[in-house]
């Protein structure tokens, strides 16, 4: 049974692209792998959110986490602060990390031109935090998205350095995984990029948002006029809520409105409520799961305390050896 990794950041509310692009695959993975999954708190550190939100927002990842269907007696699911041995991993392997090869990053970057007033040293070490979550359990198996397939790139990197280095064949290389064979990228509804919440609220749906909130988030989507001739390409936007559609709704639904639209008689107001009325559909269940877990907190109390001791169990272990083959000893 292969070991698998994965966490969310707790910057709020799972939506959409968080669910159909990892969590929804979760719930299948923890019948055949060793499975831990976790909520990146120590990452949502480089947004300086407030005691209060990151308390917040911790609490809503685990609902939610639950409420979509991780067994915690099945996996282990865990908050990523609740393990200390992952920060200290976290130092030994940016020991090893070279600056310039962290500046390459595409996320970095990209961050830089985005909050150019907050470029801190947790940005760029952004790909080590998360090479420490992976390897601190060993896993081999990673469900990402494509956009961070660049940082599983690099885990892989420091792992093998590793190895190298103290003259070891401790860590095995990780990647990605997905049931489907391939990575998924869940579109916003800002007609560009991913669903996330870094892009504005009003870009993502989340699972539990209510059906009048998702109906006019959809509402809002970004379109254009509508296509000048048949058969033609459809711009970024539109192939977006094309590739929602695909996601949500059947594929009786997405061929009736492909066609509409090769044959230039698609009404983008038709496609928006059908798709909302998708989404409301396929978030229901999750959506009233939620709203029966968040309020037991002795419950939510006692399942992140079980996780946080099988996770432990796991990390002591690795930063033990690992200790031992680089040298820090008792006398």
């Amino acid at each position: 049974m292969e070991t698998v990794v994965s966490g969310i950041r707790s910057t709020g509310k799972l939506h959409l692209g968080n669910y159909y692009g990892a969590v929804k695959n979760f719930v299948k993975m923890q019948q055949e792998h060793n499975c831990f999954f976790f909520i990146a708190d120590y990452h949502s550190l480089t947004t300086h959110p407030t005691p209060q939100d990151l308390h917040v927002n911790v609490k809503h990842v685990l609902v939610e986490y639950l409420a979509a269907g991780i067994d915690p007696e099945k996996a282990t699911i865990y908050v990523q602060s609740d393990v200390p041995e992952i920060a200290e991993l976290y130092l030994f392997l940016n020991m090893n990390a070279y600056m310039g090869e962290l500046e390459r990053s595409t996320s970095f970057k990209d961050k830089v031109r985005a909050q150019p007033n907050n470029v801190n040293a947790g940005l760029l070490t952004y790909p080590v935090l998360m090479a420490a979550d992976i390897l601190i359990h060993k896993a081999t198996k990673v469900p990402v998205g494509k956009d961070q397939e660049q940082h599983l790139e690099m885990a892989r990197t420091f792992a093998n350095r590793f190895n190298r280095l103290y003259d070891t064949a401790y860590f095995q290389e990780p990647y990605a995984f997905n049931f489907t064979g391939k990575l998924v990228k869940i579109p916003g509804l800002d007609g560009k990029g991913k669903m996330g919440k870094s892009n504005g609220e009003s870009n993502a749906v989340f699972l539990s948002d209510e059906p009048e909130i998702i109906r006019k988030k959809v509402a809002r989507a970004v379109t254009d006029s509508g296509p000048e001739a048949k058969n033609q390409s459809k711009p970024e936007a539109i192939q977006n809520l094309f590739d929602l559609m695909q996601v949500v709704s059947s594929t009786e639904t997405y061929d009736h409105f492909n066609a509409l639209y090769n044959s230039c008689q698609i009404r983008y107001g038709d496609l928006k409520k059908q798709l909302a009325e998708d989404m409301i559909v396929a978030t229901a269940p999750i959506r009233e799961r939620i709203k029966e877990i968040e309020t037991d907190t002795n419950i939510l109390r006692e399942i992140a305390a079980f996780g946080a001791e099988k996770a432990r169990k796991s990390a002591s272990k690795t930063l033990n050896e690992i200790r031992e083959i680089i040298g820090f000893r008792n006398f």
